[in-house]
């Protein structure tokens, strides 16, 4: 009879191990991280291994720390050892992710998230987490684009000045008086402006359209609407909503460097957060999911906001690499 002093690791733990390590690695893309959030959410035992193995790392990382400081000769090969050591690329992650019962889930959600990324290659502009920036696409239009927004650029043709296709973000168009209008493509709608300011908004092919001043029309395959001031509608593959009152001092609030909440459910003030804030903020439990916020919130202070909605609803905070919060109840 053989005896182990060792504990056994169970598969949980594994791909927990196998997740930080990712996250350690700083080369996180944005449907590893989606993948990650849901695998934590499947099962609540999740949560509990991914902090266990966060405090392994973290003892890990002191002891090697110590020995690095108090031996030269370790310190010197672990130089040497990362400058010989190849970056590691996305099979060798799936190789220690796949070596528990979760790691097949985390394999099935990569091309879920993959494919919209693949749209953004074509991209002619491009913003990063928490970016924004002004272009002047064509005489007599000004563009402001969101964080995380992707766009291809449109030539002019008998109909328009020119335009632009919205691949995804968010993106708001003035646009001054002129012989055409100019048009901005998203999904399954078309959005046609002259002398007219509007927002335009493309997430998960859900697209919305606000109306600033001016008048602005969306075409559709389902059909055709006219936006006035202060009016907006949302419309996806399918389907184009009736017109609504819109409360432009809202969903203008980006270009005022806030995001502005009215009664809104928790898991969408965290959605939208993570738009801003690099890394990724993953809220678990089924009772904080219910929860709602109003709030006024500056974008340069996404940090402060986290900890108060943190304190707010006495959620436990779990910091782990690559900006990684996990917020649980």
């Amino acid at each position: 009879m053989t005896l182990s002093t060792e504990p056994q690791l169970t598969d949980v733990l594994k791909d927990a191990q196998a997740w930080v390590r990712k996250l350690h690695s700083g080369r996180v893309t944005r449907w590893e991280a989606s993948a990650f959030q849901r695998w934590v959410e499947a099962d609540p035992a999740r949560l509990a291994a991914v902090r266990q193995a966060s405090r392994q790392w973290q003892l890990m990382g002191a002891a090697g720390a110590r020995l690095l400081q108090a031996d030269p000769a370790v310190a010197r090969h672990h130089r040497e050892a990362q400058m010989r050591r190849a970056r590691p690329d996305r099979r060798a992650f799936l190789g220690f992710a796949v070596g528990g019962a979760g790691a097949a889930a985390v394999v099935a959600y990569a091309p879920l998230d993959l494919w919209p990324a693949l749209r953004l290659w074509g991209a002619d502009e491009r913003t990063a987490a928490g970016e924004q920036r002004q272009i002047e696409f064509v005489e007599h239009v000004q563009v402001a684009l969101n964080t995380r927004t992707s766009v291809r650029r449109l030539a002019a043709d008998e109909r328009s000045i020119g335009g632009m296709e919205l691949i995804e973000g968010e993106a708001a168009v003035d646009v001054a008086r002129a012989a055409k209008p100019f048009r901005v493509v998203a999904g399954a709608g078309r959005v046609v402006a002259n002398a007219a300011s509007f927002e335009i908004r493309m997430i998960d092919d859900q697209a919305c359209v606000t109306c600033v001043s001016g008048t602005v029309v969306v075409d559709h395959p389902a059909g055709q609407r006219t936006l006035r001031e202060s009016q907006l509608l949302r419309y996806n593959r399918r389907a184009i909503s009736d017109v609504a009152a819109a409360r432009p001092n809202e969903t203008s609030a980006w270009r005022r460097g806030e995001l502005v909440f009215q009664q809104t459910p928790l898991p969408l003030v965290i959605d939208e957060i993570n738009r801003y804030r690099a890394g990724k903020v993953v809220l678990v439990g089924d009772a904080v999911r219910r929860k709602t916020v109003s709030a006024r919130i500056k974008i340069a202070e996404l940090d402060t906001a986290l900890l108060q909605i943190q304190h707010s609803f006495q959620l436990d905070a779990t910091h782990l690499p690559s900006h990684v919060l996990l917020l649980s109840s």
